[in-house]
């Protein structure tokens, strides 16, 4: 089936909005995941205990990796409105390599970490690639109703909220409100009023309460302490120029030890992307993805965390903010994406840009993340439309997906590593404890997303019933055909007949 519109959509997939509107348009979509984008680079630097120069150029190369990977997605991979920055799912086993490398005796250097690191990311994206050019999450497709889709989306915005970003004790509440209040603000009630507040309600939202927070941090309301306060005297400090280029830390390390790990964290972000695909379909009014376009989507994000290991950083993979900021503004739009991508390539090598971006305070980006996922929750529930919900096997499955989706998590929380829980799985089974199973377990268990659209994927092709009532029937037309969706070789191979 062709592009089907949602109501909402300003700009669908295939639209290019005037240039400097999509500059604006794109670094919107880039803003929204700003927060995590530079959130696992700094947790990894803290980690490797890397100095603070180095750390403003590892940042950087977040950002570079972001901009290309997002570009050869939007253009060779899935061809979907979809950011790709630093995974959150790969960084419990990032950690877990950066603890077993620092204990190594004469090791303890934060450049042998990061080449063990970047030699683990590369080895496993192999097993990325393969799984999407072979086609094994793609057949997966034909077993997927409404019902394992709804809390596999819902669970995105569920399981990435981070509740103690927003009831710390000493959260800043003006700001924290004032954000939230701002975007909902423009993109409900006045997005009626003018283009600009349809377009580009998190860019007025948090620019607008950035600035109050910065006058108070100027005029000494905010002292340095303060999660509000904004260090502009980093901004002036930071390298105006930053040099980013392959292999920078030096040659990649293999231990393949510390690649089994990794290879859990792959998989998960595999799981993660998925969903993620199905909810930019759903969002865009299109057909749900087909087998065709989501093995070439996991393909393409496994030779990106190639690149990503070849430049030093901590991988990459789809972003659900971003899928957040097409519901709240509409702009679905694969050339806006495109265009903050290359935008995000030169702010990379910029310092300037970097630390500015960095001094976002925590309240703003916690407002923006609540604004951001529950938008991401919202479009999951909604894709129960299609199914029977006076269904008892359907309600079940639902509840019960979701509610293991955040438990499983909260539990696995409890252990600090990786090895901590390969420790409690040995004392059960020496089997459940080798570091395959126990690190696999561990990293997808820790994966909300991942737990409960596992579940629901199991109750639902268990527990009987019509595929009427599984939704399967408005399901598969709302698939899109495989020949629908063609890759750049067969594109260029048709342009040139």
């Amino acid at each position: 089936m062709g592009e089907d519109r949602a109501s909402f959509v300003e700009y669908g997939i295939e639209d290019r909005p005037p240039l400097f509107e999509s500059v604006l348009l794109g670094l919107q979509h880039y803003l929204t995941m700003v927060g995590a984008n530079i959130a696992v680079p700094l947790i990894l630097a803290g980690a490797m205990g890397m100095p603070p120069d180095v750390t403003a150029r590892f940042v950087g190369t977040f950002f570079v990796v972001s901009g290309i990977a997002t570009l050869a997605q939007t253009t060779l991979g899935n061809r979907y409105p979809i950011v790709q920055g630093a995974p959150f799912s790969m960084l419990a086993p990032a950690l877990a390599i950066i603890a077993v490398v620092g204990a190594i005796p004469g090791e303890p250097n934060w450049q042998t970490d990061l080449l063990y690191l970047q030699g683990a990311i590369i080895v496993a994206a192999g097993v990325q690639i393969a799984v999407g050019y072979l086609g094994l999450i793609g057949r997966l497709r034909r077993f997927l109703s409404p019902v394992v889709i709804a809390p596999t989306i819902a669970l995105i915005g569920l399981a990435l909220f981070d509740a103690d970003q927003i009831t710390a004790a000493n959260q800043d509440w003006l700001l924290l409100g004032l954000t939230v209040g701002l975007i909902v603000l423009f993109s409900q009630y006045l997005k009626s009023k003018n283009r600009a507040f349809q377009l580009f309600p998190v860019i007025l939202g948090v620019a607008i309460v950035w600035v109050l927070a910065a006058v108070l941090s100027v005029t000494g309301f905010y002292s340095p302490d303060s999660p509000g306060y904004v260090a502009l005297g980093q901004v002036a400090a930071a390298p105006p120029l930053m040099p980013i280029y392959p292999f920078q830390w030096g040659v990649p390390r293999v231990e393949f030890a510390l690649v089994i790990g990794m290879i859990a964290g792959v998989l998960a972000s595999v799981i993660e992307s998925f969903g993620d695909y199905q909810a930019v379909a759903r969002l865009t009014g299109s057909g749900a993805p087909s087998e065709k376009r989501i093995n070439h989507g996991i393909g393409m994000e496994g030779l990106m965390n190639v690149f990503s290991g070849v430049m030093g950083t901590g991988g990459s993979t789809s972003y659900s903010e971003n899928i957040g900021a097409i519901g709240l503004t509409g702009v679905a739009s694969r050339y806006v994406v495109q265009v903050g991508a290359a935008v995000m390539i030169v702010v990379g090598f910029v310092g300037y840009f970097g630390q500015l971006v960095a001094t976002i305070p925590d309240p703003i980006v916690g407002g923006l993340f609540v604004a951001m996922f529950g938008q991401i929750v919202a479009v999951g529930i909604s894709t129960l439309k299609h199914v029977d919900l006076d269904s008892q096997r359907n309600v079940f499955t639902v509840g019960f997906s979701l509610f293991v989706g955040l438990a499983i998590p909260q539990y696995m929380a409890n252990f600090e590593s990786a090895a901590a829980f390969r420790e409690l799985a040995a004392g059960v089974s020496p089997v459940l404890g080798s570091p395959l199973i126990a690190d696999t377990v561990f990293v997808i268990g820790g994966t909300g997303m991942a737990v409960g659209g596992l579940v629901a994927l199991v109750l639902d092709n268990t527990i009987p019933g019509t595929r009427k009532e599984r939704g399967l029937e408005a399901w598969d037309e709302r698939t899109e055909d495989e020949s629908e969706f063609r890759s750049a070789w067969e594109r260029l191979r048709q342009s040139t007949d």
